[in-house]
């Protein structure tokens, strides 16, 4: 009776010690790539997946919150997805507004040499 009360106490020990740890790790860097989307200027650019990062940011909070440490760490994972999406398509737009811009005044540029020139 005694061998079995310590196997099963081990048992429940080892099954205790196997449960998923805290993703702090991955929280952390989700909350940095939703402040990089943020900054990379997703509100303005990219502000569906902006929002969907933020909201699943919550919900990795709420679920750290609560220890569901699996859920936690799927909805932070997911948040950074969406937030380096965000910060990918704000940086493509950014750039495709740049672009726009050099190129309307390369136009404007070569207008005003031609005048000057006839």
């Amino acid at each position: 009776m005694h061998k079995i009360a310590i196997t099963v106490g081990a048992t429940i020990f080892m099954v205790g010690c196997a449960s998923a740890p805290a993703p702090t790790a991955q929280m952390a860097v989700s909350k940095v790539a939703v402040g990089n989307a943020s900054n990379a200027g997703g509100n303005e650019f990219a502000p569906l997946q902006l929002k969907s990062a933020m909201e699943k940011m919550d919900g990795a909070e709420r679920a750290m919150a609560d220890k569901d440490y699996v859920l936690a760490r799927q909805l932070a994972e997911q948040a950074q997805v969406d937030a380096q999406l965000a910060s990918a398509t704000a940086l493509s737009a950014k750039a495709q507004k740049a672009a726009s811009a050099l190129q309307e005044d390369s136009h404007a540029l070569r207008q005003e040499i031609n005048r000057k020139t006839q």
